[in-house]
């Protein structure tokens, strides 16, 4: 029988280290704030003359979302599921006098500055013209963006119940409740998988409405990776853990049987 053991125990602790490096890649991809960058090929001169004014409307407590859309298109802006940052001279006085006009400007330190949505923007509607409050509802930006906020917590929200069924399993020394821990991770990468689809299909979605400028490059940024590399590790630790419970169940019962014979 301990070879049978072993076996398991392999698979299931192999399951676990799976699932908490996944939990951690979701963690990390959640808190932080690459999920889409924007590079401009010409931020400063861009910032110059109106680098306070774009701060400003940024921050404000009503910026539309054209209006933020255009200073992160603007000022090298990257977008988290929480945050979006723009980059911006550190100082107002920072370009050069204009009798100096060939010196370069001294004070060229960039800051980035961030601002978080609040729960209100994140399920606030979006309209079919981007800052347009007059064109309509676009219901499938909306629905998508409120989903890739909720989706990732009931992934981890998933997980951690699974890793709770998982500790009172190995309390009870008992492989039965390894399946819903398998399942549970299951549904996990369900959602991570649906929650990268929105995330994909939404700024997709909203490069059609506001396209952007000649000089601008977007990109998927590394906390989307994360994110993408999760769902297939939630995958892989369900696979695991359903594996082994089942095949022990299986040998389990063979090896009643053949007692009882």
């Amino acid at each position: 029988g301990t070879m049978m053991d072993n076996r398991f125990a392999t698979a299931l602790v192999i399951a676990c280290v799976l699932s908490l490096i996944s939990t951690i890649y979701m963690a990390a991809s959640i808190g932080t704030d690459f999920w889409y960058e924007y590079h401009t090929q010409s931020p400063a001169e861009n910032v110059s003359e109106a680098g306070r004014s774009i701060w400003e409307e940024f921050v404000s407590k009503d910026a539309d979302e054209k209006t933020y859309t255009d200073a992160l298109f603007r000022c090298n802006g990257t977008v988290g599921l929480w945050r979006r940052c723009i980059t911006v001279p550190k100082n107002s006085h920072w370009y050069s006098p204009p009798g100096f006009s060939f010196f370069p400007p001294l004070e060229t330190d960039m800051t980035t500055n961030c601002i978080s949505f609040s729960l209100s923007d994140q399920f606030a509607e979006k309209y079919i013209e981007p800052g347009n409050h007059n064109s309509g509802t676009d219901l499938n930006r909306t629905y998508l963006w409120r989903l890739q906020f909720l989706l990732p917590f009931v992934s981890i929200g998933l997980m951690c119940f699974g890793a709770l069924i998982g500790l009172c399993a190995c309390a009870c020394r008992s492989l039965y409740p390894a399946i819903a821990t398998g399942v549970l991770h299951f549904l996990a990468g369900l959602c991570t998988l649906g929650l990268v689809g929105c995330y994909v299909a939404g700024i997709e979605l909203l490069h059609r409405k506001l396209p952007l400028p000649e000089d601008v490059k977007g990109e998927f940024g590394w906390s989307f990776c994360l994110a993408c590399v999760s769902a297939p590790l939630q995958f892989m630790a369900a696979a695991l853990f359903i594996w082994a419970a089942r095949t022990n169940r299986k040998e389990f019962t063979l090896l009643k049987a053949y007692r009882v014979a």
